[in-house]
C-alpha cells in the first residue's frame, strides 16, 4: 500500500536538484508515491502539478535564498486552486532567522542540509496522516 502521493519540486532559478533527488528516492523506498518536477518550475506551475496529480503534500527544494518570495507566491498559487490544506515542506539553504516567516505564510516544516533522511520520513509520513484525517472530516461535515 501506498503511504501517499508526494509531490518533490525544484522552484525558480536553483539549478542544484542532487539534495531533492535524494530525499525523492528516500521518499520511494519508504513507500511513498513521488513526483518529481525537474528543475526550474515557478509557482504556477508547482500548483498546477499538485493539483493534477492530487498530491497528499509538496516539498520543495531551495538553494537559491529566494524562498521568502516563492513560497508565498506558491501558497497564493495553491489558494487559487483551493489546494491551499496540503502541507507543504521546504528543504535546503534556510537561514535560521528565515524560519519563522516560512512557517507564519504556512509552511508546516523545515529541512536544512545533513537533517536525517529518517527525520524527513517520519514528518511527511505525520504530516500526511494529518492531513487525511482533516481531509476526512472536512468531507464528512460537508455531506451531513
Amino acid at each position: 500500500m501506498i503511504k501517499g502521493r508526494v509531490l518533490v519540486a525544484k522552484i525558480g532559478l536553483d539549478g542544484h536538484d542532487r539534495g531533492a533527488k535524494v530525499v525523492a528516492r528516500a521518499l520511494k523506498e519508504a513507500g511513498f508515491e513521488v513526483i518529481y518536477t525537474g528543475l526550474h518550475k515557478t509557482p504556477k506551475e508547482v500548483a498546477d502539478i499538485a493539483l493534477e496529480e492530487d498530491v497528499d503534500l509538496i516539498g520543495i527544494s531551495i538553494l537559491s535564498g529566494a524562498h521568502n518570495v516563492l513560497i508565498p507566491k506558491l501558497i497564493e498559487e495553491l489558494k487559487q486552486r483551493k489546494i491551499d490544506t496540503k502541507p507543504i515542506i521546504v528543504g535546503g539553504i534556510i537561514p535560521d532567522e528565515d524560519f519563522d516567516f516560512l512557517k507564519k505564510v504556512g509552511v508546516k516544516a523545515i529541512f536544512i542540509p545533513g537533517t536525517p533522511l529518517k527525520d524527513i520520513i517520519e514528518t511527511v509520513e505525520r504530516l500526511i496522516k494529518d492531513y487525511r484525517s482533516e481531509s476526512h472530516s472536512h468531507t464528512q461535515s460537508a455531506s451531513l
